[in-house]
């Protein structure tokens, strides 16, 4: 599959026809709202698919949605985002992992709209890789239980909204990114700071008919779906069941972050609202545990899995 041959058909092409071409290529689509990242079907990525009469349904339906696809082995196409948000430039980190052999072999390069990149490599068949972020360099890694914007998708910054666009082709034999190894070049973590870094275990309401233990990827599932005036709220729960379990803020991050930014959530704040709640979940008095969901919508483990 020639990605950078597909996304530059793609190319000011309307999104409907963007869309049935990834599509009849064999690669999973699902419609994000216009000018933004946030999934517009009930499942968000999980909906992706090559149907075409279920493609051309949604882009009838929302024909200004732009154009969601899961990363990992059901696409076959995997990610470095290259962040330029806040105070941290992940170019200059890319560059590092460059130099060291870690990101040579993309298969396309696409400049989003906030002044980033996204390097495309193949997924590596016989390896899944799980999406995660290195918020202190400014790249994150998207893989399995992730997702991109694909030209000719349009997202706000400011008052404009400004495209997707593909910047470069890359190899005529592309290798998948190691992706284990690029996050222990940007983001290593000695041992000892890590078990520092767990914070004490703090009891919080949980429904009594709550199963034991957490499932990590289907609470991160469940932040992915929360929608709009919900997903600061909800980010700020899932991590506090986080901590209570004795999981690390960076183990948190990696889990929560992408789930929280697939839900519309910018970068900076994730990190704020994570961080606070592992500073809540860490405190001894009351006002510092999580408040409970506002009536109707209380948040049970149940609710969460269902």
């Amino acid at each position: 599959m020639d990605v950078a041959h597909l996304l530059a058909t793609a190319l000011g092409r309307r999104a409907d026809d963007a869309a049935l071409r990834f599509a009849d290529a064999g690669i999973p689509v699902f419609p994000c709202a216009p000018g933004e990242k946030r999934p517009l079907t009930r499942h968000g990525f999980h909906d992706a698919t090559t149907n075409a009469s279920h493609v051309a349904r949604w882009w009838r339906d929302w024909p200004q949605a732009n154009i969601g696809l899961p990363t990992g082995s059901i696409s076959g196409i995997e990610a470095v985002d290259v962040d330029m948000h806040g105070p941290v430039h992940g170019f200059d980190s890319f560059e590092r992992a460059r130099r060291e052999g870690l990101v040579d072999g993309w298969t396309a390069l696409v400049r989003t709209p906030s002044g980033g990149i996204h390097a495309c490599f193949p997924a590596d068949p016989h390896r899944r890789q799980a999406s995660w972020q290195a918020a202190s360099a400014g790249v994150d890694f998207r893989g399995e239980g992730g997702y991109i914007l694909v030209p000719p998708s349009r997202v706000r910054v400011g008052a404009r909204r400004v495209a997707y666009e593909l910047i470069g082709a890359g190899h005529d034999e592309p290798t998948p990114v190691d992706a284990a190894a690029l996050r222990r070049f940007l983001d290593p973590r000695p041992a000892a700071a890590a078990a520092s870094a767990r914070p004490a275990r703090v009891p919080l309401t949980i429904a009594a008919d709550a199963p034991p233990g957490l499932d990590v990827e289907r609470l991160a599932s469940w932040v992915a779906r929360r929608g709009e005036g919900e997903r600061n709220r909800g980010l700020f729960w899932a991590a506090c069941r986080f901590a209570e379990h004795g999981i690390t803020f960076n183990e948190a991050q990696d889990r929560l972050g992408p789930a929280a930014e697939r839900a519309g959530l910018p970068t900076a704040e994730i990190a704020a609202t994570v961080r606070s709640a592992y500073r809540a979940a860490a405190g001894a008095s009351p006002a510092a545990q999580p408040e409970p969901p506002p009536p109707g919508s209380r948040l049970s483990t149940e609710q969460v899995l269902s």
